[in-house]
């Protein structure tokens, strides 16, 4: 996707423009249009990851979020990346929160959200699951309905992990959204060991082998990091993602950013989804595969995330800014 194409897209609204990018994206895929638009999808940098039956052919990846609904797994999934995670999904369609509900903050690549687990609900995703002719690594991100109650909630992870199971190379429990209210009530220590007890039942219940990750809000103190931790180790799921957005504004923020409600990702998280990436690797001693997310728009920013202990990164925010381009900047 050219240049003057990203600049053309950023004077629709946010969301408008996100939902266009990847229309386009899924046209030129289906015309062959990729080398024409000098998108590349093969890259030298192939520095492959297996881990459990799984075999991840680069560690870059997509995050949750840029594709909810798997409707296009295809376009993405040709860009070169070693991975994709689509969703987030709940059971019942949704939504989401009033608009607007997503800001974009072009001076610091970040955007803000406060979109709300919008999505067409497990029947649809599942239908394009089924469709897909991808290859490559593919996760499923669950989650719950703004609508579900406490005690119903666990109760929509579990709908989700059996609709999905079948389909998805790895699963991600998602509780660290900041946009459904109660949410992230579920990294306590009895919510989390509640939750965790019922997925690995049902994990044992459909024999899934495959990876069962769990995605983590960049807002919690160290002792919740650490219940956490141990909590991921004693129900056996596999590792964690580090992180999702944050609610907390930096004082030296504008007050456009610190005025606006929703969660915060892109170049501003970057600082803050580290400190927990590192303290959640120093911590697991390497008993966890972690996925570092949180910033990424850039080669050193990619290697970084490495260095810091996690052995896969995702992109969402960094490539929402810079298109295409971006992959080739870390994997050429």
């Amino acid at each position: 996707m050219s240049d003057l194409l990203l600049s053309l897209l950023r004077f629709f609204n946010p969301e408008t423009s996100h939902s266009l990018s990847l229309s386009l994206l899924k046209i030129a895929h289906k015309l062959h249009l990729y080398s024409l638009l000098g998108i590349k999808s093969n890259f030298k940098n192939q520095d492959s990851l297996v881990f459990k039956n799984l075999t991840f052919k680069n560690r870059l990846g997509t995050a949750a979020g840029l594709d909810k609904n798997a409707d296009y797994i295809e376009c993405l999934g040709a860009l070169g990346f070693g991975f994709l995670e689509v969703g987030t999904v709940t059971p019942r369609p949704q939504i989401g929160n009033p608009r607007p509900r997503v800001f974009r903050f072009s001076k610091h690549n970040s955007v803000i959200n406060r979109l709300g687990f919008n999505n067409k609900g497990l029947e649809h995703l599942v239908n394009n699951l089924k469709r897909s002719k991808y290859d490559g690594v593919l996760g499923v991100n669950i989650g719950a309905n703004k609508d579900s109650n406490e005690e119903h909630r666990i109760k929509d992870y579990l709908i989700c992990f059996r609709g999905v199971a079948e389909y998805a190379d790895y699963i991600t429990i998602n509780i660290s959204s900041p946009n459904t209210p109660g949410l992230r009530d579920l990294h306590s220590n009895n919510n989390i060991a509640e939750l965790l007890n019922e997925i690995s039942l049902e994990r044992e219940k459909l024999n899934y082998k495959n990876p069962i990750f769990l995605k983590i809000s960049p807002d919690e103190d160290q002792n919740t990091y650490q219940n956490i931790i141990n909590a991921v180790i004693e129900y056996n799921l596999d590792g964690l993602i580090a992180t999702n957005t944050t609610i907390q504004r930096d004082q030296s923020s504008s007050s456009s950013i610190t005025d606006t409600q929703g969660g915060l990702s892109g170049r501003l998280l970057y600082d803050k989804s580290n400190e927990v990436l590192k303290q959640i690797a120093d911590h697991s001693k390497q008993n966890l595969l972690i996925i570092g997310v949180g910033g990424v728009d850039s080669r050193d920013s990619f290697y970084h995330k490495l260095k810091l202990g996690s052995s896969l990164v995702q992109v969402y925010t960094g490539f929402i800014f810079r298109g295409p381009k971006l992959i080739k900047a870390i994997l050429e």
